[in-house]
């Protein structure tokens, strides 16, 4: 006796949810680097987000995923952006002991580039540094490597190469000279803020300098600067245990500016100033500015270390 219809649409129903199970996910990686048809590429930092998008142009999506009031180096992604990072068509990173959570995690050898390893063998190890928190990220050290590598703005150059490099390996032929050509002219930009701090390290001739916070190894290394650093953000006020620290710092290192990562509390400022020190911003630029980019943010930095040092 020939089947019934409800027969036969009772037998069809595992494989058309066989078939819905295949389906991708909308929200899933894969369903979204689908979507665009353009290779999925994924970051640990803003620097290296603003070199694959000035570098890649339309041929790739860049995507940043670290919130805009974290520190991208001590951030931990939670699993669905782990798993992005996982299913990217590129990786990059920035070495140097950045991205403290990939320790904890797997991601795939072949599509990871770390952007610093070029010049890992002249990275700064740091020892003995206090444990501190700031933001919503904790408590933090900054013992081990050195890790904003690229305000030495010569090895800013090298990470922006391996970011050609790599994205040159996933463009098409008669695309790959393009990208070469963009790389090129940021070299052209990077290298003449290179040379300007360059001739600023000189003018200073290792005038004292203190830092707000640990992070210019590779600055000071690269101009000749001469810089101690405290443990403070540009958003809280010091107390008195802090300013009194600071004190006994200048007693032998006589500095006559402050170096803030962002810009201070004006009662910071105000602080500074009654002992005789004034203030500057030189913006790592780790996590994306609020305004303008990262060449824009590296020129007002330089500008600002001008005009304190004419």
């Amino acid at each position: 006796m020939p089947f019934s219809l409800t027969m036969k649409a009772f037998l069809a129903l595992p494989l058309v949810l066989l078939m819905a199970g295949c389906k991708p996910d909308a929200e899933s990686p894969s369903a979204t680097a689908s979507k665009s048809g353009k290779p999925q590429v994924y970051v640990a930092n803003y620097p290296l987000k603003y070199f694959a998008e000035r570098l890649g142009g339309d041929l790739v999506e860049v995507h940043f995923p670290a919130p805009g009031d974290e520190d991208p180096a001590f951030w931990q992604p939670d699993d669905d952006t782990i798993a992005k990072f996982q299913s990217a068509d590129l990786i990059l990173m920035n070495g140097a002991s950045y991205s403290k959570w990939v320790d904890g995690t797997t991601l795939p050898d072949d599509k990871v580039v770390n952007t610093s390893s070029a010049f890992s063998k002249d990275f700064i190890e740091i020892k003995d540094a206090t444990t501190h928190s700031h933001g919503p990220g904790g408590e933090h050290s900054h013992s081990g490597t050195a890790f904003t590598t690229w305000i030495d703005l010569q090895q800013a150059i090298q990470q922006a190469q391996q970011v050609s490099n790599s994205l040159q390996s996933l463009a098409p032929q008669d695309e790959k000279e393009a990208i070469e050509k963009r790389f090129e002219e940021l070299k052209k930009e990077l290298t003449s803020l290179d040379e300007r701090l360059l001739g600023l390290g000189k003018r200073m001739a290792k005038a004292p300098l203190v830092a707000s916070h640990p992070v210019y190894h590779y600055l000071a290394r690269r101009y000749d600067l001469n810089i101690q650093s405290v443990l403070w953000e540009p958003e809280t006020v010091p107390d008195d245990k802090a300013m009194a620290e600071l004190k006994t710092l200048l007693t032998t290192h006589p500095a006559q500016w402050m170096i803030w990562e962002g810009e201070a509390n004006q009662e910071s400022v105000t602080k500074l100033t009654a002992i005789g020190l004034k203030s500057l911003v030189f913006d790592p630029c780790g996590n994306a500015p609020d305004q303008g980019d990262f060449i824009s943010v590296m020129k007002a930095n330089v500008e600002a270390l001008e005009k304190a040092f004419p």
